[in-house]
């Protein structure tokens, strides 16, 4: 079972970056997807970014494409998330999570490890 432990999220100002960190621990396969997930107050949590663990396929949610960029360290069981040119409908408590590497790394259903969440805020 991996478990994974989130950080980096805090508060900035509309047009500022953060960059959300994800720590892993135990056996992440090589067919494995690591993805970061999102969720605002009053709303069910998205999809944002995913990476293929050994490949290194990459999806964005719309949203985000172009200014997100998810990367991956093999050798530290580590994967981050770039948030450049942040926007107030960027604050959601943001998730990395873990997937067994079978169906879309969209579908939130798909992963089955979790962190504990990392809130971001961004002010306008």
């Amino acid at each position: 079972q991996v478990q994974l432990v989130e950080s980096g999220g805090g508060l900035v100002q509309a047009g500022g970056s953060l960059r959300l960190s994800c720590a892993a621990s135990g056996r992440i396969l090589s067919n494995y997807a690591m993805g970061w997930f999102r969720q605002a107050p009053g709303k069910e949590r998205e999809f944002v970014a995913a990476i293929r663990w050994s490949a290194g396929n990459i999806i964005y949610a719309d949203l985000v494409k172009g200014r997100f960029t998810i990367s991956r360290d093999k050798a530290n069981n580590t994967m981050s998330l770039q948030m450049n040119n942040l926007k107030p409908e960027d604050t959601a408590v943001y998730y990395c999570a873990s997937s067994s590497g079978f169906g879309s790394m969209t579908n939130q259903y798909n992963y089955a490890a979790w962190g504990q969440g990392t809130q971001v805020t961004v002010s306008s």
